[in-house]
């Protein structure tokens, strides 16, 4: 089967774009001796989680304990949950995972704490844990190195737990300035820390140069999309997930209508000051995706030299594509437009 032939509006990946990405972000941790842990909020997929373990990873991240329920059930080993669990609903969920995979979990208050020690005396292995600091993300993480430390110590007081390390995202120079506070504070107190997690793919060709991370968390690295381009660190050639989408009409002469609205490419646009849109049309590359409705594309064509016609498919790349793939139900697999595969999104909607 040819892409041609699939019913839009639908995600289509190249298989050789992103095994190239694989690799490539792999022999970069490879040369500077980062173990690399991937986040699958990207793709969401079971089977691109073990080619990146294959290609070297030493385990994946996930966001919530759904997606590690899913990836365990699929022989995914090492999983690092990088989200304060708080109640005991969750916690039993965690404890019931530690018979399939060894786990580790990212916490920044005592009360998530609380969640990690009832789970460990029911669990049937040790669950380790990482301090979150925060790093300039201005999201979730202890402010200080001192709120690092005394968690540390509580942590390390929960027979069932192990004190792993420091967690943060982005990496960026402000964590190399809270590592360089911190590590010290560690030492005097005789507190071991083996991991440090940094995060992000913007900047993840960059991290040695940032800070002494020993462990780097990245997703969209393996599709990147146009924030990726945006932030150059992507180039088109980079980007491996598209959504082809058909030209439903035409309007006027400098309006076309595709069958991709908000259900299809998310609400999610650039940055202020970056470019107008919610997609890029690599082959209408004048082409402004000016507005979206649930079902319809509103495609602005008044820039554009050739303009497409009704009936016609186009190509897609998304503004922010983990949210792409979270809306859709499959991805199809391509190489050179021949279908080599049809895989369900086994982790859309697993968000707790």
């Amino acid at each position: 089967m040819r892409l041609n032939e699939l019913s839009s509006p639908v995600p289509v990946v190249d298989y050789d774009i992103a095994s190239r990405n694989i690799r490539r972000l792999q022999q970069y941790c490879d040369t500077h001796q980062f173990r690399l842990r991937p986040h699958i909020k990207t793709h969401k997929l079971p089977f691109f989680a073990h080619e990146q373990c294959k290609a070297g990873a030493i385990g994946i991240t996930v966001q919530k304990i759904g997606e590690a329920e899913v990836m365990a059930q699929t022989g995914l080993a090492d999983i690092l949950i990088t989200y304060n669990i708080v109640g005991r609903e969750k916690a039993e969920r965690l404890a019931n995972l530690t018979n399939f995979a060894r786990l580790s979990v990212a916490i920044d208050n005592e009360r998530a704490l609380e969640s990690l020690g009832w789970a460990a005396h029911r669990a049937s292995t040790p669950i380790g844990v990482l301090v979150e600091f925060e790093s300039g993300g201005n999201r979730q993480g202890v402010q200080t190195p001192e709120q690092a430390v005394a968690l540390a110590r509580a942590i390390l007081g929960h027979s069932g737990l192990e004190f792993k390390g420091l967690m943060t995202y982005p990496t960026t120079t402000k964590t190399a300035e809270f590592l360089r506070e911190s590590l010290p504070q560690f030492r005097k107190s005789r507190i071991e820390v083996s991991v440090v997690s940094g995060g992000g793919t913007p900047g993840a060709y960059q991290t040695h140069e940032l800070a002494p991370v020993t462990e780097l968390r990245v997703g969209t690295y393996i599709y990147n999309d146009r924030m990726m381009m945006a932030a150059q660190a992507a180039n088109l050639e980079d980007c491996a997930l598209a959504v082809l989408a058909t030209v439903v009409s035409r309007p006027t002469i400098d309006r076309a209508i595709i069958d991709a609205g908000s259900k299809t490419l998310s609400s999610d646009l650039l940055a202020p000051g970056q470019e107008a849109g919610y997609g890029l049309l690599p082959d209408y590359p004048d082409a402004i995706i000016a507005r979206l409705n649930e079902e319809h594309g509103i495609v602005d064509l008044e820039r554009c030299v050739r303009k497409p016609e009704v009936g016609e498919r186009v190509r897609i790349i998304p503004n922010h594509v983990c949210v792409v793939t979270n809306l859709h139900d499959q991805i199809y697999l391509h190489r050179n437009g021949d279908v080599l595969a049809q895989l369900p999104v086994y982790l859309r909607g697993k968000t707790n």
